[in-house]
């Protein structure tokens, strides 16, 4: 019988709470389009805004804007596009007609990375901790778009994030960067 109810006070004094994960946002492994490791801790002190991509969207304009946000803010802001063909079949290119794509139609030089998903079993470990409180202790969220955008401060930390609607030079952004 005192097994028995070790084995009880064992099982109700558990704790089920999900782990915390240890992982900083530096840790996280990318590439780049050509397939060349990204060490996201070269960005430490400068804030990151991931952005999804997509070339065949009525956001991709937007282009235009993060590479103006790029350009303006460069000494304290490293912009990151992350194509992403996960809604509406909207990048579909290889990987090097997007690179040409964004040099050629928008003057893009910012960081373009590999295709990746940002949503589902798939996902990517960088979109896990964007979109995960466990992991960016902050909050919650699912991307809706293409073009949702992700702020990390200096320090590796999740300040917010903004829908495909919110202009990558809204003051939404651009307050942290002042």
């Amino acid at each position: 019988m005192n097994s028995f109810l070790a084995s009880l006070a064992t099982l109700f004094s558990r704790n089920d709470k999900p782990q915390i994960s240890e992982t900083s946002i530096y840790d996280i492994k990318i590439s780049t389009l050509k397939g060349q490791p990204i060490k996201l801790s070269q960005f430490k002190g400068k804030y990151i805004l991931f952005v999804n991509v997509a070339s065949k969207c009525g956001f991709t304009p937007q282009y235009k804007n993060l590479q103006e946000l790029h350009t303006k803010y460069k000494d304290k802001l490293q912009v990151i596009g992350l194509p992403c063909n996960q809604f509406g079949n909207q990048e579909p290119e290889k990987l090097s007609v997007i690179e040409s794509f964004c040099e050629i139609n928008y003057g893009v030089n910012f960081l373009i990375t590999e295709k990746i998903d940002v949503k589902g079993n798939n996902k990517h470990q960088l979109y896990s901790w964007l979109t995960q409180k466990i992991n960016n202790r902050q909050f919650d969220s699912s991307v809706k778009w293409n073009f949702q955008k992700y702020l990390v401060d200096t320090n590796g930390n999740l300040i917010d994030y903004y829908f495909s609607i919110t202009n990558p030079l809204s003051s939404k952004i651009t307050k942290h960067l002042k």
